[in-house]
């Protein structure tokens, strides 16, 4: 099965918190990034789940057509939690690292 592009940046944001190096720009385009997959996931499972409520209003809907906006929810939701847990971390990250890196110039004398 070929790696679609929101599992492809999962694994980047996994192997980012697993204390891969990166620079501050880097991490700025990747909280970017996660925000992006976050709400493009969430749009696409409420999409899903309004259609299978309007599947469920129309008694000639087909069993195959609600079974796949199903199956899609449940693709979906475990990637969403998942985006949205690793973006709660990545902006973490990032934060503690601006502290450090903040604490560090205030923590070296200064040159005169």
């Amino acid at each position: 099965m070929a790696e679609t592009p929101d599992l492809a940046l999962l694994e980047r944001l996994r192997d980012v918190l697993g204390d891969q190096p990166v620079t501050e720009t880097e991490l700025r385009v990747l909280i970017e990034q996660a925000d992006g997959l976050v709400r493009t996931l969430g749009a696409h499972l409420d999409g899903s789940e309004r259609r299978i409520s309007e599947l469920n209003e129309h008694e000639d809907s087909s069993l195959t057509e609600i079974a796949a906006e199903l199956q899609r929810v449940e693709e979906l939701r475990p990637r969403l939690e998942e985006a949205r847990s690793l973006h709660a971390d990545l902006e973490l990250r990032a934060r503690e690292l601006r502290t450090s890196w903040l604490l560090d110039t205030t923590e070296r004398p200064r040159s005169r």
